[in-house]
């Protein structure tokens, strides 16, 4: 068929969930990523598998796309047809309008022309990529999106680990899968091949290996398509800045950039004002995020004071950073809790905690560019407060930190640095100088590149963009390490290594692992852990001689101490030829006897040696030695102390800002699944505006739903919130227009949710509310999971208790695709999430936490691996 798309393009619509490739990440069994996200399917093949496409018929055949020509300035084209009337608005009835569908709505024409004009350039390609689709601007090909001019445009494969080893499975490479409940296993042909027997264990089940699939990891998926209500040509919904989330089920109204440039010429529309989309100036500000932002916008002047002086020139006339905005978007309290064989060995003699409670932090930098707010930057860091006991009392780790090369302009700082850089810099002083301010002691850093080929924040990097190799990251973070130290933020600089392993000078703390600092997700624990079973099993091989109670306690102290000292001998041999690396930033003075970072009282320093400082405790034991055993005391010269008072330090680092919940932003690992799911790339600058964009839009409405339910009467697909709900059965859904129809036979009562206008009222309080709503979802899901009233006061708890009878007895499950499992899961795992009572009584809560604590291991497995590859690269 000549001229006809050679795939079908998406009418602003997703398809039914069954059509999500099996391999696809994003699942309702992962709790990382919100479940039931629908993706775009664009192959043939599957639609026509579709039985829910009965409603295309309603929006008319599918047109072949209309050829465009270009006038003379590029920007607005004219139609080979007369689809232009002067009525512009005759065209559109029928359609419901909503504001924002297409972030190009809030632009100027010559926004969308400098915005078109970026899609052609792929900035974030490699130079080759970039010219091949550069080349195709000028054919006359038809099926080419109206936008960057090229016709399929895939996404990037999304990667799959084996759940055995944890190792990726390569691209093209074949692999084996089961489902088990609600969860699909991957295992990499070695781990299948070198499996005993006819089964594999998996989570304490055997399955047949019978039961598994043979895949092979080669599925592609095309990016989704849009069509114009006025010119019917299609753009790719990426190119046109098209919010697929608000399109209230492919019957909003949309008009591609040129024609919206032509009604705006003709006077029949304006650009809607900034406040039409809310993005990421109007998330929640707070204190560390005010902190941020007002340090670098100052430190930002004085920087662009300097260039202009160095080059002669006004302020004015060079260029400086612009629209920048720092936000914290997720703040909670969490507990990394040790682990059992290090528990084990540690927690009768020392005390040792069991877990540790911390405040986990993420921190994104946004910049506007080209009429799109863009994340480039992103940090989480652990905040271990006063209330922490001890080794993590007052102590910060920065867990991870990520950014894309997009930054604007691309210029040299006065200090002959990259602009970029400095930007960055900043963010990580201010906040170590909130946190010193805060009474914070120390803060961690392992200076480690991620793995090739993996991601630690933002999802799928820029060609373009070269991953730092260790040594140049270390320098990378030294160097912002010493701006800090100029300023007295950062008063000494050090490593794990020297700091806990050895003792140096008049040093006199005790070498032993229970001093050092327990963080979740860090390298050290995981390491020990292994350790500590070796030398557990080198022990059982020995056979101990039977002897009285009292020479067997003396005995198994010191075993104790013999086994802690085999311990840090191990780790020190592991870590030492890399303890440049495990970067330890003291925020406060610590004593030179007792390693103790001083936070409050006196400091006792040194007339002679300036290094030299200890604390009130270890002052007083100074004084009570002999000259001959006191500091230096075989010196000529008599070394006196002096007092400092330490002033200006909290005693219980309160946080003033409010707790700030986002599922998708909980951990690190949380929103890359959730990136990957939604395939919210960053590999190109059209990917990153399109990507950020949506990430503000859940950001503001966290309760938008993340999947599709079906009409009972004409099994369309309609989004939760945007039709009619039986109040008794928790299973039956009407959309609008079946509704409206009056043809609904039903014995219950119909509710009427929110529409998506109203769903999506962009303004603060309607986001408090919706936020305080999912609260209330989750305090009912423990109450219905306890309640055993058949006239509970709640109205709501039956319903609840109707979706637990399901999720019992239904044959087809999530994975399968049933959408009230998929809804009910969805609130499970925001529940376990939160949830830290361990014998909690709501279904699925605790094999949900096991699934989230293996991911977790998944992660550390991997943080592991790239350290180990990264002592690999630098010593053979």
């Amino acid at each position: 068929m000549d001229g006809q798309p050679s795939v079908i393009k998406s009418l602003k619509m997703q398809p039914a969930l069954h059509n999500v490739p099996e391999h696809e990440l994003l699942r309702a069994s992962d709790p990382n990523v919100n479940p039931g996200l629908v993706l775009q399917e664009t192959r043939p093949e599957l639609h026509e598998k579709n039985e829910k496409t009965a409603h295309l018929k309603d929006m008319g055949p599918l047109q072949k796309p209309v050829k465009i020509d270009y006038g003379t300035d590029g920007n607005v084209p004219t139609a080979r047809h007369n689809v232009m009337s002067t009525d512009v608005k005759a065209l559109k009835s029928g359609k419901q309008k909503i504001d924002g569908l297409s972030l190009i709505e809030l632009f100027t024409p010559e926004q969308i022309s400098a915005h078109i004009d970026s899609l052609r350039l792929w900035v974030g390609q490699s130079k080759a990529k970039a010219e091949k689709n550069q080349l195709m601007v000028s054919s006359e090909n038809g099926n080419l999106c109206q936008l960057c001019k090229v016709e399929k445009l895939t996404f990037k494969p999304l990667l799959i680990y084996c759940s055995f080893c944890g190792t990726p499975i390569k691209r093209n490479a074949p692999y084996y899968t089961v489902v088990t409940g609600d969860t699909r296993h991957f295992f990499c042909t070695p781990c299948y091949n070198d499996s005993r027997g006819d089964s594999i264990e998996v989570e304490g089940q055997d399955f047949l290996k019978a039961q598994f699939d043979k895949k092979r990891n080669d599925e592609e998926i095309e990016e989704w398509w849009v069509q114009c209500d006025i010119c019917e040509c299609w753009q790719h919904h990426i190119c046109a800045l098209f919010n697929g989330k608000r399109n209230a089920r492919g019957q909003a109204e949309y008009t591609c950039p040129y024609c919206y440039i032509k009604e705006v010429e003709r006077g029949f529309c304006a650009p809607l004002p900034q406040s039409a989309v809310l993005g990421a100036s109007d998330l929640p500000r707070t204190v560390l995020s005010d902190h941020i932002e007002e340090r670098l916008f100052k430190r930002l002047k004085l920087e662009r004071q300097a260039r202009a002086s160095q080059s002669g020139r006004s302020f004015d006339e060079v260029a400086g950073a612009e629209g920048l905005v720092v936000r914290v978007v997720s703040s909670v309290d969490k507990k990394v809790e040790v682990k059992p064989r290090f528990l084990e060995f540690f927690h009768q003699e020392d005390n040792y905690p069991t877990e540790f409670p911390y405040k986990s932090k993420a921190v994104l930098l946004f910049q506007k560019i080209e009429g799109v707010e863009v994340c480039l930057f992103g940090m989480y860091v652990q905040e271990f407060g006063a209330e922490c006991a001890y080794p993590n009392q007052h102590r910060v780790y920065l867990s991870y930190l990520d950014s894309v090369n997009y930054f604007r302009p691309e210029i040299k700082a006065a200090s002959g640095e990259a602009l970029r850089t400095f930007v960055y810099h900043e963010i990580l002083i201010g906040y170590l100088e909130y946190c010193k301010q805060r009474g914070f002691t120390s803060c961690y850093i392992l200076a480690c590149p991620p793995l090739k080929g993996e991601d630690y924040i933002l999802y799928c990097h820029p060609e373009i963009q070269k991953t730092p190799k260790s040594d140049k990251l270390r320098e990378w973070y030294l160097a912002m390490l010493r701006k800090a130290r100029k300023e007295d933020i950062v008063v000494e600089l050090t490593n794990l290594y020297d700091h806990f392993f050895i003792t140096m000078g008049e040093c006199k703390a005790k070498v032993t692992a229970s001093r050092l600092p327990y963080f979740d997700g860090d390298y050290w624990p995981v390491a020990a852990e292994d350790m500590i079973n070796q030398l557990r099993q080198e022990e059982d091989d020995r056979k101990l001689q039977k002897k009285s109670k009292t020479k067997k306690i003396n005995k198994q102290r010191a075993l104790k101490a013999s086994k802690d000292a085999m311990l840090m001998q191990k780790l020190g041999e592991t870590i030492y030829p890399m303890k440049e690396y495990f970067i330890m930033v003291h925020l406060q003075y610590s004593c030179s006897h007792c390693c103790i970072l001083m936070s409050s009282g006196k400091r006792w320093m040194c007339y002679f040696c300036r290094s030299f400082s200890i604390c009130d405790k270890c002052y007083s034991m100074e004084q009570q030695l002999e000259d001959r055993e006191r500091h230096l005391s075989n010196s000529r010269h008599t070394h006196m102390f002096h007092s400092v008072d330490i002033v200006g330090i909290p005693d219980d680092t309160k946080d003033r800002d409010d707790i700030l919940e986002s599922e998708f932003f909980d951990s690190r690992q949380a929103f890359l699944s959730f990136c990957r799911g939604n395939r919210y790339q960053y590999d190109t600058l059209r990917h990153a505006k399109n990507s950020s964009m949506m990430v503000l839009y859940h950001l503001h409405n966290p309760t938008v739903p993340a999947f599709v339910t079906t009409c009972n009467v004409c099994a369309h697909d309609t989004e939760t919130d945007q039709g009619w709900q039986c109040e008794v059965c928790p299973d039956f859904y009407v959309c609008n227009g079946c509704y409206q129809k009056g043809t609904v036979n039903h014995p219950h009562k119909l509710t009427n949710h929110p529409s998506a206008a109203d769903r999506d009222a962009q303004n603060k309080e309607a986001r408090q509310m919706r936020v305080s709503q999912l609260r209330k979802t989750l305090d009912l899901l423990v109450h219905a999971s306890t309640c055993r009233s058949d006239s509970c006061q709640y109205p709501t708890c039956r319903k609840v208790k109707g979706l637990f009878r399901h999720g019992m007895q239904c044959k087809t499950r999530d994975s399968g695709g049933c959408v009230l499992c998929q809804k009910m899961l969805y609130v499970l795992q925001l529940h376990a999430r939160a949830c830290r009572d361990s014998g909690c009584s709501v279904p699925k809560c605790r094999d949900l936490k096991e699934h989230i604590k293996r991911l977790q291991q998944q992660s550390d497995s991997r943080r592991r691996a790239a350290v180990n590859e990264m002592m690999n690269q630098r010593y053979f």
